[in-house]
């Protein structure tokens, strides 16, 4: 069988449980070209944004590092001072910039694959330091595409370099003629311009890679006809097993069943063929609930436990039918019994008055009102 699978081709598109499967391995679309392009663009605006604030922060400490002296040269101590205070300096004056550059370097993988956290796609691979499979990806068509888009990056990024160079030619002269706090300001405005108008060329790459990277990982994610069968045995399992799963499942339901009787009010019979057991509190329902049902030897059950739990038993094969066809368990009846079933309630009350010598005995039980929509003969 995995011999003729493996001459099969791959036509099917991956099923969900294919895909999960591939994203708990950590094996999600990605694009290098898109990460790098968040990081270009939020390092660009950063230099931008907060190129003004940097260069006051970092000429201030120069300023003071070139102020020493001449006793504190000579002390040890104090030029370790300074050289504390420097790098707290110089680290507040960029904690901006690589606030925004972290950030882009996180939104950048979230965007296409989303969040993934996986330690599967760490463990080691016999294939990842095989020869063969190595030269084998060295000629597969995605190396030529990282090639192509290699070269394209690199005439693109050189192209567009020269363009903004002549362009800033005079903006770089101008700035030996200013003094030294402003000149740092303009040339990290030149530099965060400069790095933003690199990577609009990036952009461009990442509008062509994203989608072939999406379609390149759903091609590799397709699946054989056999695999998606295979599939979906496994995943529905063998008509053995979910014959025993579904006789597991009936048989806790009935533990559940039988263990609600003893708190039924009253058993109702066919006198032998069906039973049901009905609980009421009028304090917090709004009509009875069907607590169990059965037919045959589940409504022997029944009632064997309902007598032993003195749950008084009244034969009344109408509503019993009735009762046992249109109600399922842990559900109010219908509306149409509602009558009968307070007769028989009714009964069941002056009943037990009698027996406890608080009331007179009952006659016998009267005709119980059975609408025709739910009769069963």
């Amino acid at each position: 069988m995995a011999e003729q699978d493996s001459g099969q081709e791959r036509t099917e598109e991956a099923t969900p449980k294919r895909q999960q499967d591939a994203k708990d391995k950590g094996d999600i679309p990605r694009s290098k070209e898109l990460n790098t392009t968040a990081i270009l663009l939020g390092g660009a605006g950063a230099l931008m944004a907060f190129g003004g604030s940097i260069a006051a922060g970092l000429s201030g400490m120069m300023s003071a590092n070139f102020g020493f002296s001449r006793d504190e040269i000579f002390d040890p101590q104090s030029m370790l001072m300074h050289l504390g205070q420097s790098m707290a300096e110089s680290m507040m004056a960029l904690i901006p910039f690589f606030i925004v550059v972290l950030l882009a370097a996180i939104i950048g993988p979230v965007a296409l694959g989303g969040w993934v956290m996986s330690t599967k796609s760490l463990a080691p691979k016999a294939e990842r330091i095989s020869p063969l499979a190595g030269i084998k990806r060295m000629f597969a068509m995605r190396a030529l595409v990282e090639l192509l888009k290699t070269i394209a990056k690199f005439l693109l990024v050189a192209t567009l370099s020269l363009v903004i160079l002549d362009w800033m030619t005079d903006d770089l002269l101008a700035l030996g003629k200013q003094d030294m706090i402003p000149a740092m300001a303009s040339g990290l405005q030149i530099v965060g311009w400069s790095v933003l108008g690199m990577s609009a060329t990036m952009i461009l790459i990442s509008m062509i890679d994203v989608p072939f990277q999406i379609s390149s990982h759903a091609k590799k994610l397709k699946m054989t006809m056999q695999e998606v069968k295979d599939e979906m045995k496994n995943t529905e399992g063998k008509p053995e097993v979910k014959s025993r799963i579904r006789q597991l499942q009936y048989d806790m339901a009935q533990g559940r069943m039988m263990s609600a009787v003893p708190e039924a009010d009253v058993v109702i019979t066919n006198p032998e063929h069906y039973a049901v057991a009905l609980r009421y509190n009028s304090d917090n329902m709004g009509a009875p609930v069907l607590v169990a049902k059965g037919a045959d030897l589940i409504a022997f059950k029944i009632r064997e436990i309902a007598k032993a739990h003195d749950i008084p038993v009244l034969e009344a094969p109408p509503l019993a039918r009735a009762v046992y066809h249109s109600t399922e368990l842990e559900q109010e009846i219908p509306a149409g019994l509602y009558i009968a079933v307070a007769q028989v309630l009714a009964y069941i009350f002056q009943l037990q008055r009698f027996e406890k010598r608080q009331g007179q005995k009952p006659g016998p039980m009267p005709d119980l009102p059975i609408p025709d929509e739910l009769r069963r003969d």
